[in-house]
């Protein structure tokens, strides 16, 4: 029997004892002590109380460990965050006092620690009331049993929860864990016959956006104008392969997430058909769906008319889940305690999304970050129909949804990705897209276009191809997921295992290894001639013989050695090289591995075409789900091997031709990449990008459609005198030129006063050394009194600054975050900035795009220096071809691109205000139009840009606080 846990309450005194309450900062930490005593004291002396205290409440244990030094150590808490995601499945909160109290419609905490660490007992209590109150819910039937389990594991939540439910001796059930046993089963849909093509005028589509809104919104002439501009995408195509391609710039404010939402939601309904909504970031894809909550009030309606979509690797796999609870069966292991909480979100999720839905981000990052991963089917191991849980599946589920809605909201990515492949989890590929974040579309095109021949994607390949080969690993190889659909047929074999003999020619178990001894050998035997370095007999196709992938990836690496530049490194992570000329032994080297390759790929080519084959002649006796899984086996076939193999032997042919004439344009930028690690060499490949990615973009995905919307507050650079130019530069950032007819161009200016609402600076009393550059982000958060923005172009000098700014900043109440010290992910980091209206953000620029806050809680943003686009390779390829002979002039583009997103980030709503700083003094005057019209850009010294920051966003507050009451 569980003894009785001691009561969750407030501490007012020190006769309520029995438990401790922990906020921690950077410097500094507010805790109270079993006996109810308040300490205000430093993180040392916080670090040191804790070794002798019970179980400690907390919010986010790791983080909070961490700002004590104390990351790694076995320290004994209370997750207040465990607790939430067991009481409330499904719901997210940002993971603070005040983001968990708004989440629990409780009354906030004030911003000071000792606010915060008393309100910790209160959040406690609200969620054991609550669990208490649903105690004969269906989702708590076997919360008790469960809760049980967790304790054998070491739960300290368990006794607390078991007493909430009722049942303080469950005991606990390994039934608990199986919650496949309790889902619902999907029910196949007839495939949709193909769309009409009725067209959607401009005066329809400014009606149907009127019928969103409502009568009594505030009416945007703006808004009204982009429906009807977007609405041309959606007319009939007169000619093959001639869709209606419309550039639409709409300044932030326009509102054009409701303005492309109308036409596209009428152009569904009226033609059977579905519109796919593209974006960039995953936040994007939120409020989307947010919006799509006005378009459709009922959830049960608004569910059937709108899915969102992802790739197969960001949902539960519930087979994976399955292995995983059997691997604790029995046993008391930590892991049970994360698996326990999945189950419970399992139960009540929308749709079994692992990554960015209603799983809480803060989830993976209590037990380490490897869990979510081992859960999803990231390797591309499904078995499709012969798996048990597939009528369960949260994937099968959600393809099928998506086959009958009228809007489809992905990621650019996913929708390029199911273009090149005619369909990624069936054959369906829509007619009519909307990209938003258009801006990205270049960039999205060349990830989604590019090949690698690298040591990881070679030796992903044998892994998928030959399963676990010792170790402690589960991964199922090809024979183990096809022996049923093989079995008994020889022609089908036959095929199957001359690939997996064959396949033994990638790299294997230990790769990594011996490319860093091959490294110390040439460390330790500098003088040896490069044809004559030894490497390891590596166990290749044949008894002695070196492995043919090694080989080259051992010669690929020696040569980005050779030519790598230390003036034109990437920061710290990577050398890059060109691939001509070649070092004398890769051409062999590449001869052999391409012989290696193909002896791999005919063989799955012609099991590939032995499969389809079956599927004409047994058509009359395949059943659903065998015609289902071959289906599936094909396509994963082409996307996982064949066609990464056919273009790895594009690559080596590559290696063994003669170097392209100096001065043509070459159609593919080839160059060697060496990645590097805290420890040593992580990688080393070849890579190959198309210099214009949008040609494949183009002839894969805008060619077949008939219809593209492609949008975003920042398509034109505002700092070319020539608009004409300016729209010439924007659509060939979309592949517009690659298309016959011209694209439809529209632009919607916004509707904020910028010179009123914001104000910006370049700093040029400010050094680059870290002291300097510390002590004026320090002034300038002070200055802002929180929110603010800090943006670097290198980890080293974030970390750095953070170190210096963090506990000065916290000692006048301001939270300091950062990427890369924190131990929370990029997601989260936002969501607490959001939440902690004073707090301040560090992050490298590639941040800048993932981070939409709105109000007050971002009023300030402050680049290190100008974002320059990286000197790599790729980029000089670029700007050599693609810059029209002016090469500066692309490279100021590209900035001029950033600072205006940038920028954009500060003004969400009319009321907002916000301040834009560079500390870069070198800042040239020429990128300054990058910013709207109205903003004057001032050079001014550090001490008269904080006074007027602080002057102009104190103005702000004032007028924001007075206006509170009429709000109400």
């Amino acid at each position: 029997m569980q003894s009785r846990p001691p009561s969750i309450i407030r501490q007012e005194s020190s006769s309520q004892a029995g438990y401790a309450a922990l906020v921690a900062g950077y410097g500094q930490a507010a805790l109270i002590d079993p006996d109810g005593v308040l300490h205000q004291t430093s993180s040392a002396r916080a670090a040191a109380m804790l070794r002798t205290l019970p179980p400690v409440l907390v919010i986010h244990a790791p983080a909070t460990l961490n700002r004590l030094a104390l990351h790694g150590h076995a320290v004994p808490c209370l997750d207040l965050l465990e607790l939430f995601a067991f009481v409330l499945p499904g719901k997210t909160a940002s993971p603070t006092p005040r983001g968990l109290a708004l989440a629990l419609d409780l009354p906030p905490p004030g911003p000071g620690l000792e606010e915060q660490v008393t309100s910790l007992s209160r959040l406690a209590s609200n969620l054991l009331n609550r669990l208490q109150a649903g105690r004969m819910t269906p989702l708590n039937r076997d919360a008790a049993a469960l809760a049980a389990r967790m304790g054998q594991s070491g739960w300290a939540w368990a006794p607390y929860v078991m007493q909430a439910l009722g049942q303080p001796d469950a005991a606990a059930q390994a039934n608990a864990l199986r919650i496949w046993n309790r889902l619902p089963e999907w029910e196949d849909l007839p495939p949709p016959p193909p769309p009409s093509s009725h067209p959607v005028s401009d005066a329809e589509a400014r009606s149907r956006l009127r019928s969103i809104l409502g009568t009594d919104a505030e009416q945007r002439p703006g808004q009204a104008d982009y429906a009807g501009a977007a609405s041309a995408a959606f007319a009939p195509r007169q000619s093959r392969g001639d869709p209606h391609l419309v550039l639409a710039e709409a300044g932030t404010g326009t509102g054009k997430t409701l303005g492309y939402i109308a036409p596209a939601s009428l152009w569904a309904e009226r033609n059977h058909g579905s519109v796919w909504i593209s974006t960039y970031t995953r936040h994007l894809q939120r409020q989307i769906e947010g919006e799509l909550a006005r378009l459709f009030p009922d959830p049960v309606i608004r569910r059937q008319k709108t899915v969102l979509r992802k790739g197969r690797e960001n949902y539960l796999c519930l087979l994976n889940f399955e292995d995983a609870v059997a691997s604790v069966a029995g046993l008391a292991h930590t892991r049970t305690i994360p698996l326990a909480l999945l189950a419970r979100w399992a139960l009540v999720t929308e749709d079994g999304d692992l990554q960015g839905g209603d799983l809480p981000g803060w989830l993976p990052e209590l037990f380490g970050g490897g869990l979510l991963p081992a859960l999803a089917d990231r390797r591309g191991e499904c078995i499709h129909a012969g798996c048990g849980h597939w009528k369960k599946c949260f994937v099968e589920h959600s393809i099928r949804r998506a086959r009958g809605a009228d809007l489809v909201v992905a990621n650019h990515a996913l929708v390029m990705a199911q273009a090149v492949w005619g369909g990624l989890d069936d054959t369906t590929v829509p007619t009519r897209y909307v990209f938003d974040e258009g801006h990205h579309v270049f960039d999205a095109a060349d990830g989604a276009f590019s090949a690698i021949l690298s040591g990881m994607e070679t030796a992903e390949l044998r892994r998928w191809l030959r399963g676990a080969e010792g170790g402690r690993s589960r991964a199922r190889g090809l024979r183990r997921r096809l022996e049923e659909l093989v079995a008994d047929d020889p022609d089908l074999q036959a095929p199957l295992e001359a690939a997996l003999t064959a396949a033994t020619a990638l790299p294997p178990q230990g790769w990594q290894m011996r490319l860093a001894e091959a490294a110390q050998d040439a460390q330790e035997h500098p003088d040896s001639s490069p044809g004559n370095i030894l490497l390891p007999d590596l166990g290749g196709i044949e008894a002695g013989r070196q492995n043919p992938a090694e080989a080259l990836l051992h010669l690929l690496r020696r040569q980005a050695l050779a030519r790598s530049n230390d003036k034109t490194e990437l920061p710290r992570t990577a050398i890059e090289a060109d691939l001509h000329p070649v070092l004398p032994e890769l051409p062999d080297a590449a001869a052999v591995l391409d012989r290696a390759l193909d002896r791999i790929l005919q063989p799955l080519k012609t099991l590939r075409q032995r499969l389809a084959d079956r599927l004409e002649s047994e058509s009359d006796t395949l059943d659903q789900p065998t015609r289902s899984r071959i289906e599936a086996t094909c396509r994963s076939l082409g996307r996982r091997a064949i066609d990464p193999l056919s273009a790895w032997r594009t690559m080596l042919l590559a290696i063994q031709s003669p170097p392209p004439e100096a001065g043509l344009r070459p159609e593919h930028v080839h160059f060697i990449r060496l990645q590097r690690g805290d420890t040593g060499d992580r990688d080393v490949g070849l890579h190959r990008h198309w210099l214009d990615p949008t040609i494949p973009f183009t002839a894969t995905l805008a060619s077949p459609a008939h219809g593209l919307l492609i949008t975003s507050a920042t398509l034109r650079d505002g700092g070319m005198e020539d608009q004409a130019a300016a729209w010439e530069a924007a659509e060939a950032q979309v592949g517009a030129p690659h298309l016959p007819s011209p694209a439809i161009r529209a632009a919607l200016a916004s509707p904020f006063d910028y010179a009123t609402q914001t104000r910006a600076f370049i700093i040029t009393d400010v050094g680059y050394e870290l002291a300097a550059l510390a002590a004026a982000y320090r002034t300038l958060f002070l200055a802002a009194g929180g929110g603010g923005l800090g943006l670097f172009t290198a980890i080293t000098r974030l970390r750095a600054v953070h170190a210096r700014i963090a506990p000065t900043l916290e000692a006048e109440g301001i939270q300091v975050l950062a990427q890369h010290v924190d131990a929370m992910d990029n997601t989260t980091l936002v969501d607490v900035f959001r939440t902690e209206i004073d707090s301040c953000l560090l992050g490298t620029d590639a941040m800048r795009d993932g981070v939409d806050v709105p109000g007050r809680a971002l009023r300030l943003v402050a680049f290190e220096r100008v974002p320059w686009p990286r000197p790599d390779i790729l980029h000089r390829e670029r700007r050599i071809h693609l810059s029209g002979g002016m090469p500066s002039a692309y490279d100021e583009r590209i900035t001029r691109m950033r600072l205006r997103q940038a920028f954009g980030r500060l003004v969400r709503s009319a009321s907002d205000r916000g301040v834009f700083i560079l500390l870069d003094r070198r800042t040239p005057s020429r990128l300054l139009s990058a910013f709207p019209p109205g903003v004057t850009v001032r050079r001014v010294g550090l001490a008269e840009a904080a006074a007027e920051t602080a002057d102009f966003l104190r103005t702000e507050h004032k007028n924001v606080m007075r206006a509170e009451p009429f709000g109400m």
